[in-house]
């Protein structure tokens, strides 16, 4: 684990991210105490939502036909 202090990774930052996203630990700190770390940001996989439901949809043959409770209004 690397620890820097924030004076040092203003001047460095990208260098440091480069680091972390090798896979390095970057630590940053103030006088020496630490404060936060850097990490890579995962990736997002890519969404399944299309054509998720295929198959489990049915579209009757006569879905377009009016009902013939509903002819009377048409």
């Amino acid at each position: 684990m690397k620890t820097v202090n924030l004076y040092e990774a203003k001047t460095h930052l990208s260098a440091l991210v480069g680091e972390a996203l090798s896979g390095e630990d970057v630590v940053l700190a103030r006088h020496g105490k630490p404060l936060v770390r850097l990490v890579p940001v995962a990736q997002a996989k890519p969404s399944d939502a299309f054509g998720m439901d295929r198959g489990l949809v049915e579209i009757a043959a006569d879905f377009d036909e009016t009902p013939a409770d509903f002819a009377e209004y048409v």
